[in-house]
């Protein structure tokens, strides 16, 4: 035993560490020394075993206590650690079962068949996390400058209220399946080789339910409609999702709920177009406000705001409120707002307006405004 390293010092870990905190430095360096990441590195592998070794140790309660009172003498002469024949070493795969499969049978146990090891037929059909639920909340665009707040209804699997959940008329109608023996597997004989397959009459449950529910059929599970107030944070955007922690689906064999996801849908504006957190419109301008100057009052989402418009100011000319747009998503500050002038030309005039029209126009004689002169000026290039 001289030449094994302290198992706590494996993983980097004081000795007074608590489970959770044993279990995430486990999993780091289990990723870190993977033979995948580490390919024809001998002792990246060793260090992976170890990792594992370690770990079996200090995640059982009794071995730890032993490992902390004799050491690794603790295991020494087949005393149930894991140089003995009860159990062997933490399987370093488990990390990944967990990753990927998130405790209710994933990728590992979907190809080779539960993993794990060992005759002892473990059960497969252990409560699973339920589903997770989407939900889509449509909001105006004031809605989403400013924040807002809705109950929203949607439906969901839930505990059977029936059956309390238990799948069984009675409450009690629940067994061991006899097929199996309760473990939920069955081991068959074909020649030289045994196969361990999950029981046809439990569907690996190990259990049978003699009176099932007529509500949920057994399942301990059925559709119930629930509410579930939703914060809709200022400054959020189109497409954005909500998470709702255990709102979604109960899980399978009273497996933890899913979550819920609320995906965020912003209705069109009549007048602003939302550009990230900037704001535009087209504001019309008349021609004798955009030729003599003046000022104009435009919308914004708080309040109504003043622009200054100069004399001569042209058609599709920009203003540029600082401020006035949507609020930054967890932030104190705004966007901005960019006002487009659009002159807007009259369609109907009187006599008088015609006559009056006529006699400015012609007091401009060849006066051109600047956009003309630039227009003139190109078109003449073009030309030569």
């Amino acid at each position: 035993m001289a030449d094994k390293r302290d198992y706590y010092e494996v993983l980097g870990v004081p000795r007074d560490v608590s489970a959770e905190d044993l279990k995430k430095a486990y999993r780091k360096l289990a990723v870190k020394f993977h033979p995948d990441k580490n390919p024809d590195d001998k002792s990246a592998e060793g260090k992976f075993k170890e990792v594992g070794e370690a770990y079996d140790v200090l995640s059982d309660e009794q071995k730890r206590a032993a490992y902390d009172r004799y050491g690794h003498a603790a295991f020494a002469g087949g005393m149930g650690g894991p140089s003995a024949g009860g159990g062997g070493f933490h399987d370093p795969f488990d990390v990944f079962r967990e990753v990927f499969g998130g405790g209710g049978g994933g990728i590992f146990e979907q190809f080779f068949g539960g993993g794990g090891g060992g005759g002892g037929g473990r059960r497969r059909d252990g409560p699973q996390r339920g589903n997770d639920l989407r939900y889509g909340m449509e909001i105006t665009l004031e809605d989403a400058a400013h924040g807002v707040e809705r109950e929203i209804e949607y439906e969901r699997s839930a505990s059977c209220k029936t059956c309390s959940g238990s799948g069984s008329a009675s409450g009690g109608g629940k067994k061991g399946c006899r097929t199996c023996g309760g473990v939920g597997q069955v081991i068959s004989s074909r020649g030289f080789f045994q196969i361990q397959q999950t029981c046809p009459d439990c569907n690996g449950s190990g259990e049978m339910i003699s009176d099932p529910c007529r509500v949920c059929s057994g399942t301990g599970r059925s559709k119930e409609r629930t509410k579930v107030r939703v914060k809709v944070p200022a400054g959020i955007e189109d497409g954005s999702r909500l998470r709702s922690t255990g709102n979604g689906d109960l899980g399978v064999k009273n497996g933890p709920p899913g979550d819920l996801y609320i995906v965020i849908q912003v209705k069109a504006h009549e007048i602003f177009e939302r550009e990230g957190d900037d704001l535009h419109c087209d504001m019309p301008l008349s021609f004798a406000t955009a030729a003599l100057g003046g000022e104009i009052t435009v919308p914004t989402m708080e309040a109504k705001a003043a622009v200054k418009i100069p004399a001569g100011t042209q058609n599709g000319t920009t203003f540029r409120l600082r401020g006035k747009g949507m609020k930054v998503l967890g932030e104190d500050r705004h966007g901005d707002l960019y006002v487009h002038v659009q002159i807007a030309v009259p369609t109907k005039l009187s006599t008088e307006q015609r006559e009056k029209l006529d006699a400015f126009a012609q007091s401009l004689g060849e006066q051109t405004s600047p956009m003309e002169e630039s227009f003139f000026e190109k078109a003449k290039k073009f030309f030569r």
